[in-house]
């Protein structure tokens, strides 16, 4: 059995790290390689989840909660909103922000087709693949193809995210005029 001590333990500035709590190793834009890969764990979306987006983006189109209204429209079943389904695509939701650490400046941009509907009782696996790394100045730009299947396989979104990083400069290289760093 472990035993804990009550004596008060003196903590020192040069003792804590707080960098010494990532999830894993931060790396720089010039350590990501186009082809890596960062998934999201699944997710099984219900009908809570269907109707606290409801709630929270005021869409309240009948296709989104009525099942009789769906059916003869078409539909299976009431259709999962299209930003809900999108916002599994959310890079936090992968670890790739706790790879790309302190060097992140901004998500620029997003776009995506919805190939698919989504149900009540459908498992998502989401996934950002780096296709693309742009040098522009001090920065880089990261492109991602983000994807999103269903619990049969089947490419329900597909779309691409950029981000905003910041690069390492190679010894010699200035930093610009008016970067002041």
């Amino acid at each position: 059995m472990a035993q804990f001590s009550t004596e008060p333990v003196a903590a020192t500035s040069d003792s804590f790290d707080p960098k010494a709590f990532h999830v894993v190793p931060a790396r720089t834009f010039e350590d990501l390689r186009v082809g890596e890969v960062f998934r999201a764990p699944s997710r099984t979306l219900t009908d809570a989840h269907a109707a606290a987006f409801q709630a929270v983006s005021a869409d309240n189109h009948p296709v989104h909660y009525d099942a009789e209204w769906a059916r003869r429209h078409g539909h299976a079943a009431p259709v999962v909103h299209g930003l809900q389904v999108l916002a599994f695509t959310a890079p936090g939701a992968t670890l790739f922000p706790h790879f790309i650490g302190e060097v992140f400046i901004a998500f620029l941009e997003l776009s995506c087709v919805f190939l698919k509907e989504v149900h009540s009782g459908d498992t998502l696996y989401p996934a950002l693949t780096i296709t693309g790394l742009d040098h522009q100045g001090d920065d880089g730009v990261v492109i991602t193809e983000a994807t999103i299947h269903n619990q049969r396989g089947v490419l329900v979104l597909s779309g691409q995210h950029k981000y905003l990083l910041r690069r390492q400069r190679s010894e010699g290289e200035s930093s610009g005029p008016g970067n002041g760093v």
